[in-house]
């Protein structure tokens, strides 16, 4: 009786743990694969926002819950200048990359902002969409990193703030003229203003409340979140007015590889979605920062076409681009070609 008690109760023991081991590995089947977002920025702009309530949550609706992304906001994983090395090595999983940060690791991506004049909302969706699929040297620098793109993500059209009256861009000659971008440095410079570089941060404001900043040339979200306009209390801007600025998502290559093919394509679906709905939120973004701008006194005025042209024209932008070319320790000519072929895209959609 005893000894068929302990046989009752051994074969008890085993069907539970092979009802277990059953269980455990459903658990682990069903278990989503995690995956880890870093952005250098906190959860407090459009751009975001749209990744963070559009784009990862289609990622996770097309893989069916396999996928999941844990965000990780304001520089909590890295922070911006070191988002590249972070992803490349995979201390990150996924990650936004900003090309201009890292210009030696990815100078073609340095062309994007080399050109005064381009498309906004859905056209400049477009427009990126097609360098990245038509011209492979792109995806080979940033293969070349050992990450790879699944989301481009662009920014807003720029804008002049100034101190002072702007009635037009003439206006900026002999003027003492901020801005990051290197390029606009040059197309300020052709235009006749005095190109200044400063450290982004409390300085900025005091040298425009001082005197020594006549203006700044920044990308209008940067004034507006900034409250730029409230001390460069006159602008001029326009749709028009190219940035070229892009934040590429990016996944790390070893990451990716590790994917299922499904995974993959759930990534691709989502992109797919998430594009069909950029320009337009951009396009809502910008008109209300405008609005927001206007009612908080600033003296905003939209260019004409023919002041863009202009602009176009005075920044002398080729040459820029050529002197640039050439002082890469790469083949001038290839980049110079690159360029072309960039600037052929980029008139498609300027028409």
């Amino acid at each position: 009786m005893i000894k068929h008690s302990i046989r009752s109760i051994a074969k008890l023991v085993t069907i539970g743990c092979v009802l277990f081991g059953t269980v455990q590995a459903q658990a682990q089947a069903q278990a989503p694969t995690i995956l880890q977002y870093s952005d250098h920025q906190p959860l407090n702009g459009m751009r975001m926002h749209f990744l963070n309530d559009v784009f990862f949550p289609a990622v996770e609706r097309e893989s069916e819950g396999r996928l999941k992304i844990e965000t990780h906001w304001d520089g909590e994983l890295a922070i911006a200048y070191d988002a590249l090395p972070s992803l490349s090595t995979g201390k990150t999983d996924i990650s936004v990359i900003v090309p201009e940060y890292k210009s030696k690791e990815m100078p073609l991506h340095q062309i994007f902002k080399g050109f005064p004049v381009g498309p906004s909302g859905d056209q400049q969706v477009a427009f990126f969409r097609e360098v990245f699929d038509t011209i492979p040297e792109f995806n080979q620098e940033l293969d070349d990193n050992n990450i790879r793109p699944i989301f481009l993500s662009t920014g807003f059209p720029a804008g002049f703030f100034g101190t002072k009256s702007l009635p037009n861009l003439q206006q900026i000659k002999e003027q003492k003229w901020r801005s990051a971008s290197f390029w606009h440095l040059d197309f300020l410079k052709s235009a006749g203003a005095e190109p200044v570089k400063m450290h982004w941060g409390p300085e900025v404001y005091d040298a425009l409340s001082d005197g020594r900043l006549d203006g700044i040339l920044v990308n209008i979200d940067s004034a507006y979140n900034l409250d730029l306009h409230k001390t460069a209390k006159h602008s001029l801007i326009s749709k028009k007015l190219w940035l070229g600025h892009l934040y590429i998502i990016a996944i790390n290559n070893d990451v990716w590889g590790k994917l299922e093919d499904k995974d993959k394509q759930a990534f691709n679906r989502a992109a797919e979605y998430a594009y069909g709905l950029l320009g337009d939120a951009m396009d809502k973004s910008y008109a209300e920062m405008v609005s927001t701008i206007k009612h908080e006194g600033n003296s905003v005025r939209e260019l004409t076409d023919a002041e863009i042209q202009t602009w176009a024209n005075t920044s002398d932008f080729a040459s820029h681009q050529r002197s640039w070319a050439k002082g890469l320790p790469n083949n001038t000519q290839k980049t110079i070609d690159v360029i072309n072929r960039v600037e052929l895209i980029l008139n498609q959609y300027n028409d």
